[in-house]
């Protein structure tokens, strides 16, 4: 008699991503991912300058963002920056992209 394994269904190290705060701190700038089940993901974008223009921070937090849900949703998302409503700081949403999933190019 075999036994047949059963592949459990892992699920991804984080939810789907759903907010992006960028905040421009002495020491550079910082990052917080909010996932769609409450999670937190925090961290410092380690390859923009602490001089860098905003636009270039932005860029490089929804670059991640975009890389993640990609790789771990296999999802197409698009990332809004919203006007800032304090200096230093500034949030985008993110939100599923109409394209499939699976249509990457």
């Amino acid at each position: 008699m075999t036994r047949q394994k059963r592949e459990k269904e892992r699920r991804p190290p984080f939810g789907m991503p759903k907010d992006i705060i960028l905040l421009a701190t002495p020491e550079g700038w910082r990052h917080s991912v909010l996932t769609m089940d409450g999670g937190m993901h925090c961290g410092r974008l380690a390859d923009v300058s602490v001089n860098a223009d905003p636009a270039e921070a932005q860029a490089a937090a929804a670059a991640i963002v975009v890389g993640l849900a990609r790789d771990f949703h296999e999802a197409r998302v698009d990332v809004t920056w919203n006007p800032p409503r304090k200096p230093g700081s500034w949030t985008a949403q993110v939100t599923v992209a109409a394209s499939p999933p699976n249509d990457f190019g």
